[in-house]
């Protein structure tokens, strides 16, 4: 603990900040709705808090110290859309769904079968999928404009000076312009936030197959492949080299001590870990592991917080929050592209795994992340083909 002490800095703080904001205030609304369409009363939707932000603020602290690189875990947010439009599964069959979801994450994880899928995507594949995953947040950031142009625009004007002028601060800087401008806008709702805390409550499983077949093998699914694909692809796109094997199979086996609590689905971050790995989080890659450190910490005291947490969260505007999150993720998505378009060989493939990537598109329940590697891979292995 004395290095981290050593190695944090304001500015990783506030990334670790950021990303939780982010990550909290994008997707909450889909995980009431999941445990809401599974029956769950008021009691049991806070528990579903508490398991999944100490699920998150555990694994996220516990695995960036333990391998001094910014790794950073979310709950699975396709996961919760697949939950919320469950229809004839009560809360004991999903609870049990969750605990074999929980089972196979755990056995590719171990196994070391999702590593070696990855291993064989390229480089250049792997960032056009973290650029065309992050653009999609800067795009919304433009989007905002329209519906709040003085405190976008401000806080754009703020991450510009700050680039000029002093770069390690920028971020923190356009979140303090935000807040201020927010604030004199009558947008900062501090007054409605609540203070109650979280209790866990026990659900026992119970075991449907109908529940395996509707609910566990397409949360497992779509948790691997739209959360975690894209995880390790924002590892390797920033330069990380952390083990695959053991920290997917570590979500996997904190989403099991966590599900008959709520916790239904754990996995790598991407978007929110971009912010923890770029360079507003500090110049020096190797002290980044900090920002997710940081932000595993607020994950454990929103857990703890529960309710409290949620209603401060959502005391900032929407606009503030696609704000700070696009422009804190430009210069990882300048980076993305700029690797991903570098290489001839690679570039046509790359530029289209970015636009499928960047295109939203679901199908099969599964989303565009996913099936813009697919075309990637497909596109890379037609191309050298025809040049052979």
């Amino acid at each position: 603990m004395q290095r981290f002490w050593r190695d944090v800095s304001v500015s990783a703080a506030v990334a670790g900040f950021v990303a939780v904001l982010v990550g909290f205030t994008s997707s909450a609304a889909i995980v009431f709705a999941a445990a809401q369409a599974l029956g769950a009363n008021a009691a049991q939707t806070a528990s579903w808090m508490w398991a999944l932000g100490l699920g998150m603020g555990f694994t996220s602290l516990g695995l960036s110290l333990w391998y001094r690189q910014p790794v950073l875990t979310a709950w699975s947010t396709p996961g919760a859309a697949v939950l919320a439009v469950s229809q004839g599964v009560s809360l004991p069959e999903a609870t049990g769904a969750f605990i074999v979801c929980a089972l196979l994450i755990m056995a590719v994880g171990y196994s070391g079968v999702f590593e070696r899928l990855m291993s064989r995507i390229p480089v250049a594949l792997a960032n056009a999928l973290l650029a065309g995953v992050l653009a999609r947040f800067a795009l919304d950031a433009v989007g905002a404009v329209s519906t709040a142009p003085v405190l976008v625009l401000s806080m754009t004007a703020a991450y510009l000076l700050g680039r000029r002028l002093w770069p390690r601060w920028a971020v923190p800087g356009v979140l303090a312009v935000g807040m201020v401008v927010a604030a004199a806008l009558g947008q900062l709702h501090l007054g409605s936030v609540s203070w109650v805390w979280a209790t866990p409550v026990w659900v026992s499983p119970q075991w449907s197959l109908g529940a395996m077949v509707s609910v566990a093998l397409p949360l497992f699914v779509v948790t691997m492949a739209s959360q975690n694909l894209p995880g390790v692809a924002a590892q390797r796109a920033s330069g990380y080299s952390t083990p695959v094997s053991p920290v997917v199979g570590t979500t996997g086996l904190a989403s099991l001590l966590l599900a008959p609590f709520g916790g239904y689905a754990l996995n790598l971050a991407a978007i929110t870990a971009a912010i923890c790995m770029g360079r507003e989080a500090h110049p020096d890659p190797a002290r980044r592991y900090t920002a997710s450190a940081a932000a595993g910490v607020l994950y454990i005291v929103l857990g703890l917080a529960g309710g409290t947490i949620v209603s401060l969260l959502a005391a900032f505007p929407k606009a503030l929050v696609l704000a700070v999150a696009g422009l804190a993720l430009l210069g990882t998505i300048a980076a993305g592209l700029a690797s991903a378009m570098k290489d001839d060989s690679h570039r046509d493939a790359a530029l289209l795994a970015f636009l499928v990537t960047l295109s939203g598109i679901t199908v099969a329940g599964v989303g565009s992340a996913f099936w813009g590697v697919v075309v990637g891979v497909v596109a890379q292995a037609v191309l050298h083909a025809r040049k052979a």
